[in-house]
């Protein structure tokens, strides 16, 4: 008996589980709060320069007849006030100057924002998106630091502190007086929530039996999704930033009260030697369950025993290290990095060109989130029915092909390109969902938060680099699409060469996942001795 048929024993998807998975996946809502805040906190609520005709005297036109973003007259051009005067040939050209007080901002969309608070514009305006590089930054350094401590010091320890630190970062950040204070409270908020999220996909996957482990990502996934639409509710209802800030925030304090009641994995309670704990976890599951007979038959020696061949060869102390020392866990390892990486670099650079669609950006963001819900739909019925590898190669080549196919599509042709782009869209979200259910079965129980943390680290960095590559389009408009397109084609190629691991228990130790390698690599052996003898002696190959 190994630990799937404990946990089958002790009720499988009983009541226990299911009240952690719908606890887990509350927090899970407002990530996405957090993720795309600056959408709203960092709007620019800039005045149409059409709407006040007394911005004529002030304000000059460039080459195309639009108002200047960030020059000025230096002395008001009251002529310009008759609706028929212009800055003729035989005029002297005013002289301007750049707008040293900011520009004049609409209140009626958005009441305050960080960049009508701070005036990031004009010669400030990387300021915005360094804020949000320096978020991503801190989902990067989160990844790799609370990926590799909860393997360490547990699922439950690190997902209670992930709580507290979102919360208290997170309402700070509504009355920090400065911009600098504003980009370290937003740093903090984007390591806590690597560790949420990573923790909570840990927390579920441990204690759920293996046929409900893909069902469970997928509800954990449309989590993420119901988020975004929270966010434009909140944000509709809320145009101040601070509140907005704070509101999204609080939520994340009632979280990390009921998280105590939270019971610590037993699977990695076992591994990590500390089997006593781990019955107790388990006793208590099966309380929950109405399994309290089945429970009270548990002991330690019992436990040794279902597990033995785990327990047996497992190390007390793992490190990222683990990830690259042996073969089999080092292809895992590539084929993960390859596939957050890939994943995460074409949905931003996806994600980043909205408003070349030729639609209305609100439309075109409602209709980006609304075709999660399908998408991830699809995937969890292949991943569950077909395969994890099958869905995950699919879903990144089909996202690849949507968008290289627009670098042929000509630009008068919106509503084809926004249809690729959709589809696009949607193929990365069901990429996503597979990544967070196939990256945690391949990697082992030792080294699980570790493995998930290099595919977090590595979806940041995609995101982190997709923002420079659009900026080849100066040099040629098309490559940008290009790479965005080839590189989740060549990730989902790479995932054909990853394990199977539909319907396949959880591996929890290093050395489990080298033996279940370790046949094909056999057979090969076996066919290069049988061609050598072949090549010695001709007659046997008709044999």
């Amino acid at each position: 008996m190994g630990f799937a048929e404990i946990l089958d024993s002790l009720g499988g998807m009983g009541r226990f589980q299911k009240t952690s998975v719908a606890f887990l996946a509350l927090p899970l809502m407002m990530l996405a709060s957090h993720n795309l805040l600056q959408n709203f906190t960092a709007g620019v609520p800039r005045l149409p320069l059409g709407a006040d005709s007394l911005l004529r005297v002030s304000i000059p036109m460039d080459g195309n007849r639009r108002a200047e973003s960030c020059r000025r007259f230096a002395t008001p051009q009251w002529r310009l006030l008759d609706p028929n005067a212009t800055l003729g040939n035989d005029t002297a050209a005013p002289e301007t100057e750049p707008c040293a007080d900011g520009w004049a901002y609409d209140q009626s969309v958005f009441a305050s924002t960080i960049v009508s608070e701070w005036d990031l514009v004009c010669d400030s305006w990387t300021l915005r998106q360094m804020a949000q590089s320096l978020y991503m930054a801190g989902v990067l350094i989160g990844s790799i630091i609370f990926g590799g401590l909860s393997d360490r010091f547990g699922r439950k320890a690190l997902i209670v502190w992930c709580y507290l630190q979102m919360g208290a970062a997170g309402a700070c950040t509504a009355f920090v007086p400065n911009f600098t204070g504003y980009c370290l409270l937003r740093f903090l908020c984007g390591m806590a929530m690597s560790g949420i999220s990573l923790n909570s996909v840990s927390l579920c996957m441990e204690w759920i039996p293996t046929k409900y482990r893909a069902i469970v990502g997928t509800i954990n996934g449309y989590c993420y999704t119901i988020g975004q639409f929270i966010l434009a509710g909140a944000a509709y209802a809320i145009s101040d930033w601070r509140w907005l800030q704070l509101t999204v925030s609080l939520p994340f304090f009632v979280f990390f009260l009921y998280s105590w009641l939270f019971v610590e994995s037993a699977r990695w309670l076992a591994i990590s030697g500390k089997q006593e704990q781990a019955v107790r976890s388990l006793k208590k599951a099966a309380w929950i369950n109405g399994r309290k007979k089945e429970g009270e038959k548990l002991s330690v020696e019992f436990l040794k025993a279902s597990m033995q061949k785990e327990l047996s060869s497992t190390k007390t102390n793992h490190s990222m290290a683990d990830l690259v020392r042996t073969p089999a866990v080092r292809k895992i390892s590539c084929g993960v990095s390859f596939v957050w990486f890939a994943t995460s670099f074409a949905y931003y650079g996806l994600a980043m060109d909205l408003q070349n669609f030729g639609f209305d950006l609100y439309l075109t963001q409602l209709v980006f989130g609304a075709v999660d819900f399908p998408a991830k739909l699809i995937s969890v019925i292949t991943i569950t029915y077909v395969g994890r590898r099958f869905s995950q190669a699919l879903s990144l080549i089909l996202a690849g092909l949507c968008i290289l196919v627009n670098v042929f599509v000509p630009q008068d042709l919106a509503n084809l390109r926004m249809t690729f782009a959709v589809i696009g869209k949607g193929s990365l979200a069901a990429s996503f969902n597979c990544a967070y259910i196939f990256s945690g079965e391949l990697f082992p129980t030792v080294i699980r938060q570790s493995g998930l943390g290099l595919g977090g680290t590595m979806a940041r960095v995609g995101s982190m680099i997709a923002p420079l590559v659009k900026m080849l389009g100066e040099f040629f408009p098309s490559l940008p699409l290009i790479i965005y397109g080839a590189a989740p084609i060549i990730s989902g190629i790479v995932t054909c060469f990853l394990p199977e691991t539909r319907n396949v228990p959880l591996p929890e130790t290093i050395e489990q996942v080298e033996r279940q390698s370790r046949p094909s690599q056999e057979d090969e052996q076996q066919m290069k001795v049988l061609f050598a003898s072949i090549k010695e002696d001709p007659s046997k190959e008709g044999s």
